[in-house]
């Protein structure tokens, strides 16, 4: 985690990464203690709002509330629900940033939040799913396992573990979700799924050069960033000695993503720390 820190530090990344994640924990808690201050005051009113805040499978009249397919991303059944959510999205969202933008990280954190509810709500038709899905877990899941799609052998340092690389972290999460199906929390574990294809999909279609979260309108003018050279871009008209810049760097990220950072030599720290600050 060191390394990554220093990476995005010198990269002069760190005031804006932790800008966008600090509005996503904190429209989160607000959230938590407006709904937590209702119920414990207007328990009524709180029960009569909960099927338009939080997704409640209920068939046809699901698509009525159609906000709620992104909302319930941000409702949370209590506050230990909330810290870990919060924690893991912290985590996450600072791993996700070594290779990817803010742009991208909000395209599959949302993205992830709709394919878990729209996986819970067709799983609905099929079982019992209980009475409503809360909670930032599918959006968690999604850029997570994006980044463990796009780097498996990226390596990072977790407590009393040590070092272990993304695909195994990942794989742990997606085996607990699988196992605990038959719990009564099976819609949770539904909505996780569908975060984890989600981040799938993502990283399968990037590798194919095609970026979901791409602006779909982009000027010659505009200038290229360190956390867009991934995209493999063969019919580029820049001049050769941008193109040669760009297979490098490409070249040092595919060898963090398969060695990890530490594998760098100095030359190429220095280089790659150098183009992202131009």
């Amino acid at each position: 985690m060191k390394i990554l820190d220093d990476l995005k530090r010198k990269l002069n990344l760190s005031d804006k990464i932790s800008d966008r994640v600090q509005v996503l924990i904190f429209s989160n808690v607000l959230v938590f203690v407006l709904l937590f201050g209702l119920s414990a005051v207007l328990s009524s009113v709180y029960h009569s709002i909960f099927p338009y805040v939080a997704f409640v499978a209920d068939g046809a009249a699901s698509l009525t509330r159609f906000w709620t397919f992104i909302s319930y991303s941000f409702v949370h059944a209590n506050i230990w629900h909330l810290l870990l959510n919060m924690i893991m999205l912290f985590f996450v969202s600072n791993l996700f940033f070594t290779f990817f933008t803010s742009r991208q990280f909000l395209f599959v954190y949302f993205l992830g939040a709709l394919g878990g509810s729209m996986l819970y709500y067709l799983c609905s038709f099929f079982f019992s799913m209980g009475y409503g899905l809360v909670g930032a877990s599918a959006a968690v899941m999604a850029p997570l396992i994006a980044l463990a799609s796009f780097a498996p052998q990226m390596e990072v340092r977790l407590a009393l573990i040590g070092r272990i690389k993304m695909i195994y972290i990942a794989a742990f999460i997606i085996v607990i979700d699988l196992f605990q199906l038959s719990s009564t929390n099976v819609g949770g574990h539904i909505a996780h799924l569908g975060g984890a294809l989600v981040g799938v999909g993502y990283t399968v279609l990037l590798k194919n050069g095609i970026d979901l979260a791409k602006r779909k309108k982009r000027t010659a003018k505009n200038k290229s960033t360190f956390k867009q050279v991934y995209v493999n871009k063969k019919g580029d008209k820049n001049v050769s000695r941008e193109e040669t810049t760009q297979k490098k760097i490409d070249a040092i990220l595919d060898k963090i993503s398969k060695s990890g950072y530490e594998s760098l030599n100095k030359e190429e720290k220095e280089f790659l720390f150098r183009q992202g600050n131009e």
